[in-house]
């Protein structure tokens, strides 16, 4: 028993504390500046020998070269092991923090950290902060999940692996806080604060130690005055406006570009390296002192007033960190704006000495810096202190704020909202409150949804009173007290092991008198405290599989919280709460299709998935279609991250392909016209609809499992969507457990549109059996002495018309208190082998929607059950 406990009390030590994060901080920190400081010397390696290649070949074939092979490799990097790495990074590390579903771990940060490095070194104009910030956020993210704790201390902690990083890559531990405030988590708590400064300082600390400090200015090699006059702040405030308008220019250049790339259809590696080749042939036009990005800003400013080459290094810096970022290669905006603010503010400086006689370019070029990156960014305080953190010079901190501030006003108010929500929004991801914050399971506490009232068992309690206390209950899990106070947990399989082992059964009680229940429970159980939110109650549940959590204070246990307690939580707040809108998805897109001549009256479609239940599932499409002379599409649904472009998402198909040429197999044997496609698509039911609409589909069959674990779903989350929003006619299928066999028919009639459907399918599915039997029935209440025959009779008539069937057709009422139970004891005492529910929208249907009737009826037989809704007119 040492070693549960043990384990256990390791995994409570585990649970949020502030030891534990700070500790956990500190190591962020470390890790965040040793792979800053390892991208830096790698991209800087590369981006020296690029340089020296210029030396021994022509500077035209060199780096056009080098951009399109380093571009490339880069790309396939990234999109063969890690989608998630492409472009800035800063937006990825933002969803994530805003939960939304996006990968963030070490694989994705060591494929981020070798593809910058080598993109950068390729030559193009992109920084290398955004992806110091992913990667931070990634290993952080990826050593919360070594050390399982909760969702928000798992945020707390990708937060401060994303502000070391910043920390890292500029030497600026403040503003790495500050970044981390104002952009990303926008949580001022003790513990986020805490953490973020920790993970910040060292990551500063130990880059500027082994060298990672390439953004550090000397103002001693500078030489300028940071004095300055009352006369220049028009001056200064004219720079904030410029650098707001061109910073709102250049976000919405971002978007085009990015727009222009996916307008292409080209593979991530393809596109990388179109926009590394353009880099290299336009740097290769420019003056030598382009190909040293890093050079150039620092050359900007200390040198002497240049208008001409500020103004070539503007443009040309403008449009080809525009190709670059819009290709997703990955790289950042940071450095590519504090490059554009110095060649801007030496331009306003130039004027301004001109004008004034007074002033300094270079102190221009400084508030640039910070002016430019305020606009791009939308992060006003975060560029102040960067700026100031990299020249350590108080007398700029007001030029700064100047400017940086004008800046950030122009610039939202000519382009309201955040760059990086832009960037998401293009991948279909929306963060608004309602999505960033957790809603109610952040909201409400383990005390507010928690039982008070406890049953619990005693630990002398002996195993037989302990069987006849779970005999008599519905719960599978008891909690055990000694003196009131929580001493274990013991559950069914607790006993079913105890039984194994000595080799008795439940059945015969026949264990030992004298064991008692301290001798088999789980000592020392995993708890909560009625503090913790419902999040972390909840994580606690997934992450040890478990289905109950004991609440106790001290060791006194005041309550229990089951995954039940949090599901009737959650659906009490949707009730009353408001809905957040599902992120927009792009349409499905087809990779491969085949078409048959279009000689039939109509169309029905096969969605296909499961190669062991298709072939049946096109038997009975192939009977449908030959008594209605109908056409045959077959489609095949591949799904990608809702994060990735269907058309641009590659796949293999290979396994599809062969699904759907058995089909064609069976087409071909049948006589059948038959269409194929794939689709790739973010969700396989709007795949399906969009099918719907653009192949004018009359029927569809798919298959149905019977059953669904996704909580407010009755069919299923594909199925659910289909039956509602399918405007043809929709036939699910429910296969049977035992060998499937059509000769014993049972038609469940309940009136009204869907019946009739029903009735005419049935004709056309009868003749998959040998010989079938058919049996119409309609479930009335005992209550009802007169059963009302009349929807049975006028079934009767219909199927009549079909002479093949008129003597195999019986039609009789059954009593009952409901519908499934009605059908299941029909099915189970006179073995049907296919059941069909003629559901209308007014009865069956949205008894089935409130009421479960069709679940209940499946998972209750083994039959085949198969459920008809009629087209949804208009």
């Amino acid at each position: 028993m040492a070693l549960p406990v043990l384990t256990v009390r390791f995994r409570n030590w585990l649970q949020p504390r502030r030891g534990l994060a700070i500790a956990e901080a500190s190591i962020i920190g470390l890790v965040a500046a040793l792979s800053a400081v390892f991208l830096k010397v790698g991209s800087g390696s590369l981006g020296t020998w690029r340089v020296q290649t210029t030396q021994i070949l022509p500077a035209w074939v060199a780096l056009p070269a080098i951009g399109l092979s380093f571009g490339f490799i880069a790309g396939w990097l990234v999109q063969r092991f890690a989608p998630e790495a492409s472009g800035s990074g800063i937006p990825q590390v933002k969803a994530t923090l805003a939960n939304v579903p996006i990968t963030l771990s070490w694989r994705v940060a060591l494929v981020k950290l070798l593809s910058a490095i080598i993109t950068l070194g390729s030559g193009m104009t992109l920084g290398r902060q955004g992806p110091t910030v992913h990667v931070g956020a990634g290993l952080a993210a990826g050593m919360s999940r070594w050390v399982p704790t909760s969702p928000d201390h798992r945020r707390q902690m990708i937060a401060a692996g994303a502000g070391a990083g910043l920390s890292a890559a500029f030497n600026a531990p403040i503003a790495g806080v500050l970044f981390i405030v104002e952009e990303l988590l926008h949580d001022l708590s003790g513990l986020t604060l805490g953490t973020a400064i920790i993970a910040s300082f060292i990551g500063g600390v130990v880059s500027r130690l082994l060298g990672g400090g390439s953004f550090q200015l000397n103002p001693q090699l500078l030489q300028y005055s940071s004095n300055f006059t009352l006369p220049e702040i028009p001056f200064f405030l004219l720079l904030g406006i410029l650098s707001g308008l061109l910073g709102a220019l250049f976000n919405r250049g971002v978007v085009a570009s990015i727009k222009a790339y996916h307008n292409l259809h080209l593979s991530l590696p393809l596109r990388v390296a179109l926009a590394g080749c353009i880099s290299g042939i336009v740097v290769a036009m420019l003056p030598e002192p382009f190909r040293n990005y890093t050079g150039l800003r620092e050359y900007m400013i200390t040198s002497d007033a240049n208008i001409s080459l500020a103004a070539i290094a503007f443009i040309a810096q403008f449009i080809l960190t525009l190709i670059a970022f819009g290709s997703g290669a990955p790289g950042g905006l940071f450095a590519p704006s504090l490059i554009l603010g110095s060649c801007l503010g030496h331009l306003v400086g130039v004027s301004a000495t001109y004008f004034l006689e007074v002033g300094s370019p270079t102190t221009y070029a400084l508030a640039g810096m910070g002016g430019f990156f305020s606009a791009v960014s939308k992060v006003p305080f975060t560029a102040i202190v960067i700026v100031f953190e990299m020249t350590t010079d108080f007398n700029l901190v007001l030029p700064l704020m100047i400017v940086s501030v004008a800046a950030y006003l122009v610039t939202d108010k000519v382009m309201p909202g955040s760059l990086y929500d832009k960037l998401l929004q293009l991948k279909g991801i929306t963060i608004t409150k309602a999505v960033s914050a957790e809603g109610i399971l952040t909201k409400l506490t383990a005390n507010d949804v928690m039982q008070q009232r406890v049953e619990t068992l005693d630990a002398d309690m002996t195993l037989d009173e302990a069987m006849q206390v779970f005999s008599r209950s519905h719960h599978r899990g008891f909690p055990v007290v000694e003196n009131g106070k929580l001493v274990g947990i013991v559950t069914q399989s607790d006993l079913i092991k105890k039984r194994d082992t000595d080799t008795y059964t439940l059945r015969d009680r026949n264990f030992p008198n004298d064991t008692l229940l301290r001798e088999i429970m789980i000592p020392a159980p995993m708890t909560v405290q009625p503090k913790y939110n419902l999040s972390n109650v909840l994580y606690l549940l997934d992450r040890y599989q478990i289905g109950r959590l004991p609440v106790v204070e001290g060791r006194k246990l005041v309550g229990i919280i089951t995954r039940a307690d949090i599901i009737r939580a959650e659906a009490e707040h949707l009730n009353y709460g408001n809905a957040t809108p599902a992120p927009q998805l792009e349409p499905s897109y087809v990779v491969y299709q085949t078409r048959s001549p279009n000689i039939g009256r109509g169309r029905l479609l096969v969605p296909v998935a499961n190669p062991e239940t298709a072939a049946i599932l096109l038997q009975m499409a192939a009977a449908i279609a030959r008594d209605r002379h109908y056409e045959i599409e077959c489609v095949q649904v591949i799904l990608v991250s809702r994060h990735s472009s269907p058309a641009e998402t590659p796949v293999r198909t290979a396994k599809s392909r062969r699904l759907l040429r058995q089909a064609e197999v069976l087409a071909k044997k049948w006589r059948i016209p038959l269409h194929t496609q794939i689709r790739v698509a973010h969700d396989a039911a709007q795949a399906i609809l969009e099918t719907i609409n653009e192949r004018h589909i009359n029927l569809i069959l798919m298959g149905w499992k019977g059953q669904t674990s996704t909580p407010g779903r009755i069919f299923g989350n594909v199925v659910d969507t289909i039956i509602r929003q399918a405007t043809c006619d929709v036939m699910l299928v429910k296969l049977g457990n035992t060998q499937h066999s059509f000769n014993r028919w049972l038609v469940t009639m309940a009136g009204g549109p869907n019946a009739r459907v029903a009735l005419k399918l049935l004709p056309a599915l009868a003749t998959l059996g040998n010989n079938p039997q058919i049996r119409l029935t309609q479930v009335f209440k005992p209550s009802e002495l007169k059963p009302d025959m009349t929807v049975l009779e006028q079934a009767i008539r219909l199927l009549m018309r079909r002479r093949k069937l008129s003597s195999n057709v019986v039609a009789i009422p059954v009593q009952a208190e409901s519908v499934a139970e009605g059908v299941i004891n029909l099915v189970k005492t006179e073995n049907y082998d296919v059941v069909v529910l003629g559901a209308s929208r007014e009865g069956l249907l949205q008894q089935a929607i409130q009421g479960n009737i069709p679940e209940a009826i499946a998972s209750g037989v083994d039959s085949t059950v198969i459920l008809v809704r009629g087209a949804i007119t208009s």
